[in-house]
């Protein structure tokens, strides 16, 4: 669970074991301090890194305020069936959100330039360097276009998925990310549209 200033009152109702790693300044007890840079993706990277060796056999990365990129009317007990749909089925990668995106390397179709986001973002403005980052994680040359199905940094994975790439791999992705703290070429954002490449189960990409 990645959290800035959400109110997790509904994790409760969750029952199950959550970690939740807090980047806001007020305090949340039990929970994993981490300094407020990357986006979620720095969050899910540091929780792989950290537990990599220990981890079990479904893992569900959340934002802390999840349902408002849900199918409408989402709430605990939506996501508390999805999840366990998921499981039951032994279902590899499910992105949680109600939509598909479909882009170029540029992250394009985006809304990064939508004046009424001007400074919500540091990376307002420019394009998401989707292309750039899958060659940087990969070493090899980018596709044209993604399908991303966890564009809202939302989704569940099977262990075995996870371990498909080999530790380094996750220590290089976090390095990247943490290369831009503040998110002001949006890697934090292209990240959201590479989760579904990242845990595709395929050794013959690994870089």
């Amino acid at each position: 669970m990645a959290r800035y200033s959400e109110d997790l009152e509904w994790v409760k109702d969750l029952h199950c074991f959550a970690t939740v790693y807090n980047k806001g300044e007020t305090v949340v007890e039990g929970a994993v301090s981490l300094p407020n840079i990357g986006r979620e993706a720095h969050t899910y990277l540091t929780h792989i890194v950290r537990n990599y060796s220990d981890l079990p056999e479904f893992t569900v990365f959340l934002q802390g305020a999840p349902f408002f990129h849900m199918e409408e009317g989402a709430d605990c007990t939506t996501l508390v069936n999805l999840i366990q749909e998921s499981v039951s089925k032994n279902v590899p990668f499910k992105g949680f959100a109600w939509f598909r995106l479909r882009c170029d390397r540029l992250g394009r179709p985006h809304q990064m330039s939508d004046p009424a986001s001007r400074g919500k973002w540091s990376g307002w403005g420019k394009d998401i360097p989707v292309g750039d980052l899958y060659e940087k994680l990969f070493n090899r040359t980018s596709p044209e276009q993604f399908i991303a199905s966890a564009a809202t940094g939302l989704f569940m994975v099977r262990r075995d998925r996870i371990l498909t790439r080999p530790l380094d791999f996750y220590k290089n992705a976090l390095s990247i990310i943490e290369a831009d703290p503040r998110d002001t070429n949006n890697t934090g954002h292209a990240f959201e549209r590479l989760w579904q490449v990242i845990f595709n189960g395929s050794k013959a990409i690994n870089p």
